[in-house]
């Protein structure tokens, strides 16, 4: 039977909550793997979206000009003021996703909440193992999301996990960890090293 996505996003959000909670304030502060973006940015950004009613989101990213990347730093404004208890109580209380991230089965918000929870444990130099079952439908989903550059990165190449069973597409191979090639293939050059493969050059010009 496949696992509800709803069920994993929301275990995936209070995973990240439990870890939030050991971090000293500083840390909250400290650069994540998203460019320009502060540990508590990124928290902020991925509860930028709960309670926004679709034809609310829809209007903003008409405003934002169609951009991911504009309507995300404007989203940013309604909580990047939000101290880090407030952030980590709002995160617990909206640990099911909501809105416009609950679309498509939670996909949105499982793949969402797992690449930025990595943001920021790969930032903090702090790693973890990313339960099989999360990471996989993850994989699946980031190369036909919109916001994410994956489809243009893996094109004309074989990605082959070496620690969950999945693979995708034909060509030159990389492989490595499930989380390195997720990572890698959604624009995170700090995964690259954690690869190999006769096609890893053509992915690192690609990500970097």
């Amino acid at each position: 039977m496949r696992p509800d996505r709803t069920e994993l996003a929301t275990a995936e959000r209070r995973d990240l909550a439990d870890f939030l909670e050991t971090l000293a304030p500083d840390q909250w502060e400290r650069p994540s793997l998203c460019r320009g973006w502060t540990v508590r940015d990124v928290v902020a950004h991925m509860l930028s979206y709960e309670e926004v009613g679709l034809r609310e989101f829809a209007g903003a990213f008409l405003r934002a000009g169609f951009r991911f990347g504009e309507l995300n730093a404007r989203r940013l404004e309604q909580l990047g003021a939000q101290t880090p208890g407030d952030l980590l109580d709002y995160l617990r209380a909206h640990a099911e996703p909501s809105g416009p991230t609950a679309v498509a089965g939670a996909r949105i918000a499982l793949t969402d909440g797992l690449i930025h929870h990595q943001d920021i444990r790969r930032a903090l130099g702090q790693p973890r193992t990313v339960p099989p079952e999360r990471l996989v439908p993850v994989l699946d989903f980031a190369l036909v999301a919109p916001p994410l550059p994956a489809r243009r990165n893996v094109r004309g190449l074989r990605l082959l996990a070496t620690d969950v069973d999945w693979s995708h597409g034909r060509g030159a191979e990389v492989t490595g960890p499930g989380e390195a090639l997720l990572m890698a293939i959604a624009g995170r050059a700090d995964a690259l090293p954690e690869l190999a493969g006769p096609g890893l050059r053509t992915l690192e010009s690609r990500v970097g």
